[in-house]
């Protein structure tokens, strides 16, 4: 392939304006201060009437790197060598993606229609400064506005200073202050699906020139890589764990990608580098489609779907707290049991009504828009607030429709019914149970109950219930259940003081349940659902239920995973068959060197059967102290992780416990990812200024983990709808706050998933699911529809009630699909 230089010379043009060159430092450098701009329309009148062809180039595909620079002198080795390697690109790989390439330091060619017209992209390697005039910048606004490509390099984001419209071309401004040095940093590469970034590493460690940003543009540009500001020193204007480092978008009428990377000559030099280009070029040169809109805060709409109920009535909704939707586009969801406040609350156990309340199920139809209350069950669950002793997170607590819904219309239910208390021994029964829906009238028949599975639970105390159920594509149904115990007894660390009873049954020892493998509680179970209504266990669970180890008689065949203290939301992948959980720590507000751990809040990606810790292991793997009679207030051991015993006097299952499995992701008020120093044994020492923070990007509080989906891109929707493909894998994880607490979709590396890796990308949500007192402020449960949108839950601004705020919304994507055109690709569809 021939190629041939628009200027003999690699050195500046004359042709220049001569004001560029005396722009001053101090100067420019305030000018890049000012916020970046988002794309403005072509000026009125406009400063050029220069014809292009839309769209610019054509099958025979020309690229356009102009080099120009405002500074006099020799040209940077840098540019020389960013020529060459485009040059190498263009000539190599498959024959459909090859190209030819010109360069030139003239910035006339921009007013020359015919000629500018003839490149499918234009690339900036140039320097700092004012590198166009007015007409030339305009021509170059009006190849864009013809649907040209643009791809900006590394300094490139300093050209134009004084340009508004060049601004959101590129999409962002350096700061002033910022390393000045190389230095070898982690990019995460987030998006999977671009040309530019799909063949790289997930975590690509090079060395490069890193710049800072007087303005983050994530949100207003679609961010494919950011580099972890914790693998290298960004110094002043560091801009955080959400540090853009590459990103595109569809910018007046074409196409812009830019890189902040390429700083130095050996960049050009890498493979991976140079692919990135590659596919930067494929995409704006118009040889491939990409999606350069899937994170743009404006194309996502959130709307409220409920109204609020009418008063004393729960019309719309209940005390929100679980969703489904069904494969027809209806939602299904649940209300716990607490009254609004028209209802009374009775906590005087002498009172048979003592706790007595209604779980709700509500149907919304997006077919109409409306709301249909399906069923009601009385449960125990309406106590109000107040302490541990007098408050009840009870009652209708997960809901799950039959893999075969449509024909069967079978229901499961996982609630307390308020008929199987023992108000004397404060004891109740928690079930799943079947019923059937009649999907004529969106009615459940009451009559129709089956009760799957049942198992005891103490409710003199609150809390930690769990409720979150979920089926893998063996039609395995998966039960998350509670603890169901006080941390109001160990000063909020483990939850492991044997000492408080209520007629000899323990409320604060989470070894007689989490811990225990002859108990039901603080478990994530699967069972296989028969027709019948009675279930079978399946292989691959944590425990037969028939293990002869210490006797016999001690483990439950149903439990596969153990020591999870409130797994509230689950959810199960099934084109993996992986389980998704996050559940709520205890409430310690700092680590302590005597007894262990702060409240961590845990996600977890569950590959097999396994034991998550609680209450003797949490994070990854730091262990708690253990407590016992006869004081329980004296600390004794660390616990062993890898060989955890079970030596409470509440125990009736095994002593020696399966190994911990470290879990992905844990957060507490401090920080993401809390870890310490560990001495020989490997006992943190839990001194706070001896941590260090691996998640930067979340942090605790008042936490509640809320799990969300994993998200599956379906390519033969029509939904006009669904998000897009970007998403596909992501999981969601959330929490029910919404300050400092996380809403992030994470990119988990599937060779280290299973054994505790964290995640390897993070994206914040917070601006496309909306957070604050106008938004989804208290998140209680969120899964994404038939239809690809997005399905969430807002409790609402109280506790154990209903309000005004408490609603189903909905999150659709608006911004349309990949770019070009499939009708404008240079070469054909690709």
């Amino acid at each position: 392939m021939h190629l041939r230089r628009l200027s003999a010379s690699r050195g500046p043009s004359t042709g220049r304006r001569g004001r560029a060159a005396a722009v001053s430092a101090a100067a420019v450098a305030g000018l890049l201060a000012a916020p970046a701009a988002s794309a403005h329309p072509a000026p009125d009148p406009p400063l050029t009437t220069m014809s292009i062809k839309s769209p610019p180039g054509g099958a025979n595909v020309r690229v356009l790197i102009f080099h120009g620079s405002a500074a006099a002198g020799q040209e940077s080795p840098v540019v020389n060598a960013g020529i060459e390697a485009i040059e190498r690109i263009g000539l190599s790989g498959p024959a459909g993606e090859r190209f030819r390439v010109e360069a030139t330091d003239d910035a006339s060619v921009f007013t020359d229609g015919a000629q500018l017209g003839r490149y499918n992209a234009v690339v900036f390697l140039t320097g700092g400064g004012d590198v166009l005039d007015p007409d030339q910048e305009a021509g170059l606004e009006a190849y864009m506005e013809a649907g040209g490509g643009f791809l900006g390099i590394h300094d490139a984001a300093r050209a134009e200073p004084y340009s508004d419209w060049f601004t959101g071309l590129i999409g962002a401004r350096p700061a002033a202050s910022g390393p000045a040095d190389v230095q070898r940093a982690t990019v995460e590469v987030g998006d999977r699906r671009h040309p530019a970034t799909r063949d790289l590493p997930v975590q690509w460690k090079r060395p490069d020139k890193w710049l800072n940003w007087v303005k983050n543009p994530s949100g207003e540009v679609h961010t494919v890589a950011r580099v972890r500001e914790s693998t290298y020193r960004p110094g002043p204007g560091a801009g955080g764990w959400d540090h853009p480092v590459s990103w595109c978008r569809d910018y007046d009428g074409g196409r812009s990608f830019y890189t902040g990377m390429g700083g130095t000559v050996s960049s050009y030099d890498e493979t991976d580098f140079r692919a990135h280009l590659r596919g930067a070029l494929l995409w704006t040169t118009r040889l491939a489609q990409a999606d350069c809109t899937a994170t743009i805060t404006g194309n996502y709409r959130a709307e409220r779907l409920t109204r609020p109920n009418q008063p004393g009535r729960n019309d719309q909704i209940g005390e929100p707290h679980g969703l489904v939707t069904a494969p027809d586009g209806r939602v299904f969801y649940i209300g716990r049991g607490g009254a609004d406040a028209s209802r009374p609350v009775v906590t005087d156990w002498n009172d048979p009504d003592v706790g007595k309340g209604t779980g709700q199920i509500h149907v919304y139809d997006p077919e109409t828009g409306e709301v249909t209350l399906a069923g009601e069950l009385t449960v125990f669950g309406n106590k109000g607030g107040g302490d541990e002793l007098t408050k009840v997170e009870e009652g209708l607590l997960g809901i799950e429709l039959d893999p075969r819904f449509e024909q069967n219309g079978w229901v499961y239910l996982h609630y307390t019914p308020h008929s199987r208390i023992d108000r004397d021994t404060r004891m109740a029964e928690r079930r799943v149970s079947r019923f059937t829906l009649d999907h004529a009238t969106n009615r459940l028949d009451p009559g129709s109950e089956k009760v799957l599975l049942a198992w005891p639970v103490q409710i003199h105390s609150c809390c930690h219930a769990g409720g979150g159920m979920a089926w893998d594509s063996e039609e395995n149904l998966y039960i998350a259940t509670g603890d169901n115990n006080s941390s109001g007894f160990s000063d909020g660390y483990s939850g492991n003081n044997p000492e408080p009873a209520f007629k000899g049954v323990s409320f604060a020892d989470a070894r007689r349940t989490a811990g225990n493998t002859n108990n039901l509680n603080g478990k994530i179970l699967r069972i296989h659902p028969e027709p019948d209504g009675t279930y079978t266990i399946p292989d691959g669970n944590l425990f037969t239920g028939k293990e002869t180890a210490e006797g016999g008689g001690k483990t439950r065949g149903e439990i596969y995973v153990m020591g999870v203290r409130n797994p509230a939301r689950i959810f199960v992948d099934k084109s993996t068959d992986v389980l998704y959980a996050g559940w709520v720590g205890p409430d310690a507000s700092a680590p302590s060197p005597t007894w262990g751990p702060a409240k961590y809040d845990t996600f977890a990606v569950i590959t097999e059967a396994s034991n998550r810790g609680w209450p003797y292991c949490m994070g990854n793997k730091q262990p708690y102290r253990d407590r016992n009679l006869p004081d329980p207030s004296k600390p004794l051991g660390w616990y062993d992780c890898d060989h955890p015993k079970n030596e409470s006097p509440n125990n009736d299952g095994l002593v020696n416990l399966p190994p911990v499995t470290g879990n992905n992701i844990w957060y507490s008020p401090q920080g993401g990812a809390p870890d310490f120093p560990r001495t020989a044994d490997g006992v943190p020492s839990y001194r706070a200024e001896e941590a260090t923070y691996r998640l930067p990007w979340l942090k605790g509080g008042g936490q509640a983990a809320m799990n969300g989906p994993v998200y599956r891109y379906d390519a033969a929707s029509t939904s006009g709808v669904k998000w897009p493909a970007y998403w596909d894998g992501k999981w969601f994880v959330g929490d029910f706050y919404d300050g400092d607490q996380p809403r992030n979709a994470v990119l988990m590396d599937p060779a280290t998933q299973g054994d505790g890796g964290l995640p390897v990308h993070s994206e914040s949500l917070k601006k496309i699911v909306p957070v604050g007192d106008d938004g989804i402020r208290n998140l209680m449960d969120w899964k994404f529809g038939p239809d690809g949108a997005l399905y969430a839950l807002d409790y609402g601004r109280g506790f154990f009630t209903s309000d005004s705020r408490s609603a189903l919304w909905r999150v659709t994507y608006t911004g349309g699909g990949p770019t070009p055109a499939a009708g404008q690709l240079a070469r054909g569809v690709r």
